[in-house]
């Protein structure tokens, strides 16, 4: 018969030795008395004491660390009292007029959605994956824990965690990452402290927004939206599977880098809801074979770099840095996408025609605003040829000289002075007082050719500088740059007679929204690009409507408004003519043809354009504002046509 292995073994017990008499101490004979007492000697340590002192010692010591540290645990653990208190980062971001995304801005991409609003089988999902016991114990289960040990110590190596979605909650929220004994106290304290204080679905509640899942994306709406290009609503089972799978190693389980590791890992999840009873194995095959619809093309359809920067610097200088970057905030611009794209398809074809054989490094820039005439909604704005390889925003940043663009103004103001368009100047050379002392200033037209008496008319329709200039003189340089104030121009002006030829830089957003004035009757529309801005909890933080200022009298716009189109008609604005809408505008050259200038509306749209080098040089020598602005203002008034036409 075989013998039986005992649960344990012990020592046998040995049979009972002689106890030996104490070293100092004899036994006396029966009968006798002690004649003498040896004097009392204290008894020396041996081994056994000195170990039991050790162990004493070492225990208090380690209760009193222990007690300490538990103190200090204590102490430090971050609070969280109720789901009001979860304010995570937040990705801000910038609507188009159409509400679709054109730009995210985050340091952590979390869009937080709502238990009501995700599918019932994802929440299920995760928990079947990394939680299956998460509604029945208190925040650390110890179940779980012993499990993961065996499955570690029989693998050789950490094969499995023991943490729930609890301590998941608190690792990811309220801890660091630095792997230390306390961080695991602190994990498995709070992890319990959260689960007495939250409900079981407002913890899911937390880690489904929390849990980071790769690509960039922390919570189930951001990872919805970078894997399947869908809101978290509309996953199907199987995407949802394939979600759920992500949190314990979002780089290797990714399906934009390892679809084959990654339906794996999607076939784990379904087989476990499969387990628990969530779904049935029909259905779980049926998740399985069904296509992900994988996001592989994540790349903006349109160029919108220079208009979201400029929506960006202004909520950042606003609000901040930080309410940017992590508030959660939603932007609604005016940004137009097909506008946007047909501008900046336009300025390149332009530059395009315009460099030709140029070596690369010297081709020219150029940029565009696009506005509502109505309402001075900013709808595109194209701040250069490629935002990429430059940011600097050439319609908004950049004050270049606008040249005869500035000449409206002056007329305005010659209007409301009591001047007609039919007043009459004598176009002539002259010689004025120069800047410094002993020195002249002989002002020339652009062709070099006068034409003695010249209407207003006349004079703004060919760009006559001699007209502007004496025109100018009559009116004031004070009252022209309180116009240009009025019409919106904040930057600084010469307070001299070279005003009259655009010699002030001025960008190029400030002189297109001047001349909405001419286009409505006399009231300056202001350029607007942020329609409303909501903060991360619903509430608007500004809204802003299109306004109108009266600037100038009806008569005087209409007056402006009926010159500016025969400039298109015979003047120096021919080659924008082509619309099939009345169209109004102005061309503006500076001196060696360095920059060129045309701004123009119809009934729909004001535009501006400008072409010229960052670094001031000549564009050609017939590079006008009428030979290569204007054009590139038609080409995209045209494409606009077309649209509204189909």
């Amino acid at each position: 018969m075989a013998k039986k292995t005992p649960l344990h073994t012990g020592s046998k017990k040995s049979p009972a030795k002689k106890r030996k008499t104490p070293v100092g101490k004899e036994k006396t004979p029966a009968g006798k008395k002690k004649t003498a007492r040896s004097p009392k000697r204290s008894k020396p340590w041996n081994h056994v004491h000195c170990f039991f002192f050790v162990v004493g010692i070492s225990f208090a010591l380690t209760l009193f660390i222990s007690l300490t540290l538990y103190l200090f645990i204590l102490l430090d653990i971050p609070n969280l009292k109720s789901i009001k208190d979860y304010n995570p980062k937040m990705t801000t971001l910038v609507l188009a007029r159409d509400h679709k995304v054109v730009k995210e801005i985050f340091e952590e991409n979390r869009r937080l959605v709502s238990m009501e609003t995700m599918p019932d089988l994802l929440s299920k999902a995760f928990v079947a994956a990394e939680d299956a016991r998460f509604y029945e114990h208190p925040g650390v289960d110890v179940w779980s824990i012993f499990r993961a040990l065996f499955h570690n110590l029989r693998a050789g190596k950490k094969a499995q965690g023991g943490s729930t979605i609890s301590q998941q909650v608190t690792r990811s929220l309220l801890l660091t990452r630095k792997k230390v004994y306390s961080r695991k106290i602190k994990e498995a304290i709070l992890a319990y402290r959260i689960d007495s204080v939250l409900s079981k679905d407002e913890i899911l509640y937390i880690y489904l927004n929390q849990i980071y899942l790769g690509e960039g994306a922390y919570g189930v709406e951001a990872a919805a939206r970078t894997y399947f290009n869908k809101s978290v609503k509309n996953l199907s089972l199987g995407q949802a599977a394939l979600l759920a799978g992500l949190p314990q190693a979002p780089s290797r389980y990714s399906p934009l880098k390892n679809i084959d590791i990654a339906k794996k890992r999607q076939a784990y999840v379904l087989n476990r809801m499969a387990e628990e009873g969530y779904i049935s194995a029909e259905a779980a095959r049926k998740a399985f074979k069904d296509h992900l619809f994988l996001n592989t093309d994540r790349d903006d359809t349109f160029d919108s770099g220079y208009y979201v920067q400029l929506v960006s610097n202004y909520v950042r200088a606003r609000y901040g840095q930080e309410t940017l970057a992590t508030g959660g905030l939603v932007i609604h611009t005016y940004l137009d996408p097909v506008l946007q794209q047909s501008a900046m398809t336009s300025v390149q074809r332009g530059v395009a025609a315009l460099t030709g054989a140029q070596k690369k490094g010297k081709n020219p820039q150029a940029a565009m605003v696009v506005m509502e005439t109505g309402t001075g909604k900013v709808r595109a704005v194209v701040g250069g040829v490629d935002f990429l390889a430059s940011q600097f925003d050439r319609a908004i940043q950049a004050k270049r000289q606008p040249g005869s663009a500035f000449k409206p103004i002056v007329y305005a103001a010659a209007l409301e002075k009591g001047f007609t368009p039919d007043s009459v100047f004598m176009d002539e050379p002259i010689s004025l007082a120069g800047a410094s002392r002993g020195k002249t200033w002989e002002p020339k037209n652009f062709d070099n050719s006068y034409h003695g008496l010249t209407t207003l008319k006349a004079g703004l329709i060919r760009s006559r500088n001699i007209v502007a200039i004496k025109l100018l003189q009559e009116v004031g340089i004070n009252r022209v740059a309180g116009m240009a104030k009025d019409l919106g121009i904040s930057s600084k002006l010469k307070p001299d007679l070279t005003m009259a030829l655009g010699s002030s830089g001025i960008s190029l957003l400030e002189m297109t929204g001047a001349y909405s004035a001419f286009a409505n009757h006399g009231s300056y529309r202001p350029p607007v690009f942020i329609e409303k801005i909501i903060d991360g909890h619903g509430n608007i933080l500004e809204e802003n409507s299109s306004g109108k200022i009266r600037v100038m009298s009806e008569k005087t716009a209409n007056h402006m408004d009926h010159m500016l189109q025969e400039v298109i008609r015979q003047g120096t604005g021919r080659q924008a003519q082509g619309l099939k809408r009345t169209a109004a505008g102005k061309t503006g050259t500076t001196d060696n043809n360095m920059d060129a200038w045309f701004i123009g509306y119809t009934r729909d749209f004001l535009a501006g354009v400008w072409v010229g080098h960052d670094k001031k040089t000549s564009l050609g020598k017939d590079a006008s504002g009428g030979q290569i602005a204007a054009p590139i203002w038609l080409d995209f008034m045209k494409k606009v046509e077309a649209v509204k036409n189909e």
